[in-house]
Order: structure tokens, then sequence, then C-alpha cells
């Protein structure tokens, strides 16, 4: 046993000192950009900025936590951007028609968030029916979802946007625009989901599962581990975090076009693998992609204050940093 332990110290001390930081590189990399937020425009380190900057993290960083299961369990989802926008129109669609007879508009309200939230249990449901039944690819499936999801919303606009009556606008406006201590309630919905993934991540066999799927698919399988099964709940659990964040976002605007969840995809994307889960699966934490998500919208935040560059490069940097964490984590 000493022999073993002093083998692993030398082993750890073999490898290059920044390999040893990739669990706190997350952290530190928000620390720094905070500070230099802070300098380049003094507005950044406002309190209202602050919840400015987490409302609108909320949105992916709840899908982001859904997409951390699976990408730790070697999956992929392309379809999350899509999904929600179709999503987004449905609930609008359903609260417009539930909305002209006599229920009262609290409780259409809270019927279309029950609908988004089943509504995209049935499409992650889909995607694993597809993906572990039918032996195809996690990035075919959605790939293809992805257009189809979108394009059936565009059939349903018939191009244009889908609105939300104005008197259930008023009754859904508190989900996104309404505070508890303080704090807007889409950060608290944000904090409730990031805890309950990582209890179910880390203090459940299910999660111990995904991970172990991750790891080696074929030895979970020996170790008696239903792979099918824990791979579809995993999906199931991913559109559910979609339903959430769409109901959350859709009093926002009050409205879905085809342009609503443009690449929302590649920003939880960035969330998960920024936040130091690795894309070939195995590892992977749900406080990681948490800091992932913030540490995006920062950057993000201060593009916009300080307009170093164009607005619209905004999707560039992420895939710049989606490149460059996975070059670092091939190196690793």
């Amino acid at each position: 046993m000493p022999l073993e332990r002093t083998e692993q110290r030398s082993t750890e001390a073999a490898r290059p000192w920044w390999s040893r930081l990739h669990g706190v590189g997350p952290i530190l990399g928000l620390v720094l950009l905070c500070l230099a937020g802070g300098l380049l425009n003094p507005d950044f380190a406002t309190l209202d900025n602050a919840m400015n900057v987490l409302t609108r993290t909320a949105f992916i960083g709840i899908i982001a936590v859904g997409m951390c299961f699976v990408i730790i369990s070697g999956g992929i989802d392309l379809s999350v951007g899509s999904m929600a926008a179709l999503i987004a129109g449905g609930v609008i669609l359903l609260m417009n028609a539930l909305g002209g007879g006599k229920l009262p508009p609290v409780a259409v309200v809270m019927l279309g968030a029950g609908f988004a939230v089943l509504l995209g249990a049935v499409f992650g449901l889909a995607h694993g029916l597809l993906i572990t039944r039918g032996k195809i690819e996690p990035f075919i499936v959605t790939l293809g979802t992805l257009g189809i999801f979108r394009a059936v919303l565009t059939y349903l606009s018939n191009g244009g946007a889908i609105t939300l009556d104005n008197n259930l606008a008023d009754a859904y406006a508190p989900v996104y625009y309404g505070a508890l201590l303080g704090v807007p309630v889409p950060v608290w919905v944000f904090l409730v989901v990031a805890l309950l993934g990582a209890l179910i991540l880390n203090r459940t066999a299910y999660g111990r599962y995904v991970q172990a799927i991750g790891s080696n698919e074929q030895v979970a399988r020996y170790a008696a581990v239903d792979v099918d099964r824990i791979k579809l709940l995993t999906y199931v659990l991913l559109g559910a975090c979609v339903g959430v964040a769409t109901l959350l976002y859709v009093p926002r605007l009050g409205s879905a076009s085809p342009t609503t969840g443009l690449l929302w995809e590649l920003e939880a994307i960035a969330a998960v693998i920024v936040g130091g889960t690795a894309l070939k699966g195995g590892a992977g934490s749900i406080t990681g992609t948490v800091i992932g998500a913030v540490l995006l919208s920062v950057i993000s935040n201060i593009l916009n204050l300080t307009s170093i560059i164009s607005v619209y490069l905004n999707a560039a940097v992420q895939g710049v940093v989606i490149i460059v964490v996975a070059f670092m984590q091939r190196r690793r």
C-alpha cells in the first residue's frame, strides 16, 4: 500500500501544473472575467447588472443541467434550441385556446407550464427511443429533430410569430419579471434545478449509472446496468429541463417565432464543456456546469457593455471557447 501511494504521488507530481488546475479553472476564469469587467466598465459591478446576468443565464443554465447528464452518459443533443422554440409555440397556442373559455388566467398559465414540461419530456422520450431502440447515433437523431422542430413551428406560425393573448401575458409576466427576496424568479428556479441535478448525479444510483455508462458502456452492461433505460431517462430529463427553461422564457417576449431558441444548443453544450465535463463522457459535475453557464453569460455581458468586439460575434466567441476547452481536454 505505501508503495502504491508513493507511485500515485510521483505520477501526480509528474503531471504538468496546468493539468492539475482543470478542476478550479472555470472558477478562476470567472473571477478573472469579473475583475476585468469591473475595470473595463463600472456598470458591470452593479447589483442590477449581476441580477440581469443571472436571469439571462437561467434559461441556458437549466438546459445545461440536463445536457450535463446527456454528455456525461456519452451522448449529445443538438436540438434543444429548436425544441424550446416548438414548446414555446405549443404552449402559447394551448394557452390562447384555453383563455377563450371560462378558466381564470392563472389556471391557464399553470396548465401551460405543466404542458411545457410534459411536452419537453415527450420529445426527450422520442429521442431516447430512437437512440436506444432504433440504435441510431445521438448526433444523427438530434440533428434530424433540430430541423423537424423548427420547421413545424415555422409551419404553425406561417413564418411569423405566435403571440400570447394580452390578458394571459399580464398573468404570466411575474414568472419572468417577478422576484422573491430581491432575486428574480428565473434565478430561483435555476438554483433549484441545479441543486436537484447535483443531488441526482452525485447521490443516487441513477447518477452513478450515468457516469458508469459514459466511462465504459460495455463494462456497465456486464455489471447488470440497464443501459438503455438509463439513457432513455437521461434524454427525458433533458427534455423536461428544456420545458422548464421555455416556460420561464415565454413571458419575456410573449411570443414564439422561428428564431426563438436559436443557438441555445451551442450555449448549453459550451456551458457543460467549459464547466469541465469531458466531451467523451464519464466525468463531469453540475457545479462546473453552472459556473460554465455563468461564465459564458459574463463574457457576453462584458462584450455588450464594452463593445470590444461586435455583439454579433458572441456565438463565434462561444464556438472558440468550445474548441479551446476541447483541445485542452484532449491534451490532458
